[in-house]
C-alpha cells in the first residue's frame, strides 16, 4: 500500500513580547499614571537587548503591533532601531493591559488578593484585578484582535509588545485554543519574548519558545513575580 505523500502545515510566526521594565512609583512614593509611565533605564537596555537578538538571526517583521501605550510603543521603537527596520508600528488599544481599579477604595484585607490573585494558577473568570476589570472581560476584548491578526494573510512574521496579563492571556488560548481559560503563572518578564507559530486551522498552535529575557535569559537573580515587587512597594509607600 502506498501511503500519500505527506503535506507539512504551514504557519507564520507571532514573536509576542512584553514591554521593558517601568517604574510605577516615583521617590515620595506616589503612584505614576500606568496608562503613562515611560520605560526606565532597565526597561530601555532590556528592549534594545531584544532587539539586538532579532537582529543577530536577522529577523525581519512584516507588522509590528504594540498597544498604544507609551511603554510598548518604546519598547517597539528601540527593538526596530536595533534591527535597522523602517516599520509603522500599528496600535491596538484591545491589547491594553488589564485595567485596575481603585485601591483607595479598598479596604486593606482585600488588597493582597487584588494584587496577586490574578497571577496564581487558573483563574477564575470572575476575578478581578485590582478591583477593576474581571478575567473573562480581559479574554473578551483580547481573543478578536488575535483572529483578526490570524485572518490577514499579509504577513509571514509579526512582533507583538503587549503587556504582562494580556500576554498571558494569549498564552493560554494558544495552550488551550478554544477554551476560556487564563493561567495565571505563566511568568512574562519584563522585555520578554516568546515565539508563537500558528497554522490555518483554528487550533493549530505550536508554542516555541515563553520568557526569554535578554539579557537576563537565565532569570538568574529573580524569584519574584512583578505583582509580588509592586504588592511590597505598596505596601511600604502606604505605611510610611
Amino acid at each position: 500500500m502506498i501511503m500519500p505523500a505527506y503535506e507539512l502545515p504551514k504557519r507564520r510566526r507571532i514573536y509576542l513580547m512584553r514591554h521593558g521594565d517601568v517604574t510605577y512609583f516615583d521617590a515620595s512614593g506616589r503612584v505614576i499614571d500606568p496608562d503613562n509611565v515611560p520605560l526606565n533605564e532597565r526597561g530601555r537596555a532590556q528592549a534594545s537587548a531584544a532587539g539586538r537578538v532579532f537582529a543577530e538571526q536577522a529577523i525581519r517583521f512584516d507588522r509590528v503591533i504594540a498597544s498604544g501605550l507609551p511603554r510598548t510603543v518604546e519598547t517597539a521603537q528601540r527593538v526596530l532601531a536595533e534591527t535597522g527596520q523602517r516599520i509603522d508600528i500599528e496600535l491596538e488599544p484591545a491589547w491594553r493591559e488589564i485595567r485596575g481599579g481603585h485601591l483607595s477604595e479598598m479596604p486593606p484585607d482585600q488588597q493582597r488578593d487584588a494584587f496577586l490573585r490574578v497571577f496564581e494558577g487558573v483563574v477564575p473568570e470572575t476575578t478581578r484585578f485590582l478591583g477593576g476589570e474581571t478575567i473573562g472581560e480581559l479574554i473578551d476584548r483580547v481573543l478578536p484582535p488575535l483572529a483578526a491578526l490570524r485572518a490577514d494573510r499579509s504577513w509571514d512574521t509579526a512582533l507583538v509588545v503587549l503587556h504582562g496579563g494580556v500576554n498571558r492571556a494569549l498564552l493560554s488560548h494558544a495552550m488551550l485554543p478554544g477554551q476560556r481559560v487564563f493561567i495565571g503563572h505563566l511568568s512574562q518578564a519584563t522585555g520578554c519574548i516568546n515565539a508563537l507559530d500558528v497554522g490555518d486551522a483554528p487550533n493549530d498552535w505550536v508554542i516555541r519558545m515563553i520568557n526569554h529575557a535578554p539579557p537576563e535569559a537565565l532569570h538568574r537573580d529573580v524569584r519574584n513575580t512583578t505583582m509580588e515587587l509592586l504588592y511590597q512597594q505598596f505596601l511600604t509607600f502606604s505605611q510610611a
